[in-house]
């Protein structure tokens, strides 16, 4: 397995039981659920707090445990079709927003040699990223830079 900047493993997450169609007790209208979702987006949820949201409260009391099986689309499809999907993908814009955190941790503690450390692996991180979706989810001249970050988020 490739590990990028660590030796670590990576943290574990729990496995969705193998389902076909959603449990009984969670029998709400498919079309009910993207509403709540365009309605969660509005409100500036990404694609995975939306998730969390509906599996918590869900849509009129009653929790959707999965999205996907209630309605046959993914969360981000849902958004695409509503036109309510966000500029730059989620996983993008979180390394952005940790780039310009440690980069201004950086700049106050010039003696922290293991962040400028984690700042660099994240700003490698960040171009790696941006590379596999330029032209296609971000402009085609995107260059990252400390600034063009901040104007981003």
């Amino acid at each position: 397995m490739a590990r990028m900047h660590t030796s670590r493993r990576g943290s574990a997450g729990s496995d969705h039981p193998a389902a076909d169609e959603p449990p009984e007790w969670s029998d709400v209208d498919a079309d009910a659920i993207e509403e709540r979702v365009v309605e969660l987006a509005e409100q500036g949820h990404s694609a995975s707090e939306i998730g969390l949201v509906l599996r918590d409260e869900g849509v009129k009391g009653t929790p959707i445990p999965n999205v996907k099986l209630a309605t046959d689309k993914k969360v981000s499809e849902i958004l695409e079709e509503n036109d309510a999907d966000p500029d730059l993908p989620e996983d993008l814009y979180n390394l952005l927003v940790r780039a310009v955190r440690l980069y201004e941790h950086v700049e106050e503690n010039p003696q922290d040699h293991q962040n400028k450390r984690a700042l660099q692996n994240t700003e490698s991180k960040v171009r790696r990223l941006a590379n596999y979706y330029r032209g296609d989810k971000i402009d085609e001249d995107f260059d990252y830079t400390y600034e063009n970050a901040v104007e981003l988020i």
